[in-house]
This record gives structure tokens, sequence and C-alpha cells, in this order.
């Protein structure tokens, strides 16, 4: 409950500090220019809980996930969905470490456990469909761009904590692609608005390059979106 209670409280500060800072360099840089009649553009970020079911002994992991969002009109409250998770992360934790082969190295971290980093670049394409302007739902592919995975060795010893990143970028594929779904619910009824909501994804493709074992990710995202420059143009 305790570990519980602090990544609540780091993710409130990380997010706010992330709005705020982000909101005036885009703003300053872009202005409204993004924001018209028929495209709504903003910030996303949240909490991310992913996992490998396809690895035995492996656990969820909780990480933070920022990006951009775009909602494209379409037709009355049809919109077609996309951006970019810029930072965000697949993998899970828990796993038992592996050897490396230098005996110095693997009597130390035997008893450790193993986490897979696998930070993603994705970009979904999705269907967005608004209901009584402000519940909404949105569902579509999810494409991944795969970039500096790491295994991470950890092990308690003497009191303290040990930690080892062991670039493993040959061990897996570029690509990573699967389906996204998820709810939203938007924070007051102006067409452009704060929402948060929880959203799935489930990884349709074996990003693994090691024959031993296959890794699909999966994912779990809580999230906000706040639109950028809007408040000129449309009165709370």
């Amino acid at each position: 409950m305790k570990n519980l209670k602090k990544t609540v409280l780091v993710f409130l500060l990380a997010t706010f500090t992330f709005t705020v800072n982000a909101q005036v360099l885009i703003t300053l840089l872009l202005g409204d220019a993004l924001n018209t009649d028929k495209i709504e553009f903003g910030l996303s970020g949240g909490l991310v809980h992913s996992s490998i079911g396809t690895i035995n002994n492996s656990e969820g992991m909780n990480t933070f996930d920022l990006g951009f969002y775009f909602h494209f009109l379409m037709k009355n409250s049809s919109y077609l969905s996309t951006g970019v998770h810029v930072k965000s992360s697949m993998g899970a934790e828990g796993m038992p470490v592996y050897e490396l082969g230098d005996e110095n190295f693997d009597a130390i971290y035997k008893d450790g456990t193993l986490i897979k980093k696998i930070p993603v670049f994705s970009v979904p394409i999705l269907f967005h469909q608004r209901f009584n302007q402000r519940w909404y739902i949105e569902a579509g592919p999810q494409l991944g761009l795969i970039h500096k995975p790491v295994d991470i060795f950890e092990a308690e010893k003497l009191g303290g904590d040990l930690s080892f990143k062991l670039d493993v970028k040959d061990q897996y594929k570029h690509i990573d692609a699967g389906l996204l779904g998820g709810v939203g619910y938007k924070f007051n009824k102006q067409p452009k608005s704060m929402s948060a909501g929880i959203s799935y994804y489930y990884g349709l493709v074996d990003v693994s390059n090691n024959p031993d074992y296959k890794i699909k990710n999966s994912a779990i995202y809580l999230f906000m979106k706040i639109p950028i420059g809007v408040a000129s143009k449309e009165p709370q």
C-alpha cells in the first residue's frame, strides 16, 4: 500500500510538471495553429501496467506514459484519433536472472530478479466515437517502434541494492503491432476538453529474436488527455 501511494504521488507530480512545462513550450512554438474546427490537438499522459504473458514467472511492470494526440472530426461525434506515445515502455519484471558467463557477476546476481524493459514509440490509429458529449469509446490498431531495450539485473547484497543494465537490442525485432481499445470520459461537454480513461493493448506480434521464447506485449493504460490552445476559442 505504501508503494502504491508513493507511485500515485510521483505520477501526479510528474504529470503536473510535464503538463505545465510542455503546454507552455508547445503553445509558444505552435500557438493555436494545430487546433481548428475539425482538429483537436493535445497532450496525453498516465500510468502503464505492462506484462508479457508468453514468459512464465513474469510479473506486471508499472511505468509512465507521455505523448500527444490528435482527434480529426469525421462526422457528427465520430473522430479519427491518432498521436504518438513518445515516452512509454512495455515489458515485465520479477523473472529469474540468467547467466552471462562471468563467474563473479553470475555469483552476485544468481538469486536476483530480472526486469525486461522495452521502450516503444507507439502510434495508435483509432476510431473514436462520443456519446452524450461526455463518454467515448475508441478502438483500432497500434504500431510501435522498439528502441533501446534493456534487461535489468537486480539483487540485494550486504543490505544494499545492486542493479545492472544490459543492452539487448539484438534480441528484439524493430516493430511491435497489436490492437488497442478503451473508454474515456470528458470533464465537460465542450467538443474539446480534458478527459480521462482506460485502454488495453493486446500485442499480436512476437517481438523476440530469441528462439528460446516468445515476447508478445500487453498493457493497460490509465490516461489523461489535455487539449492545448483551445481556452481562448471555447468559453468554459
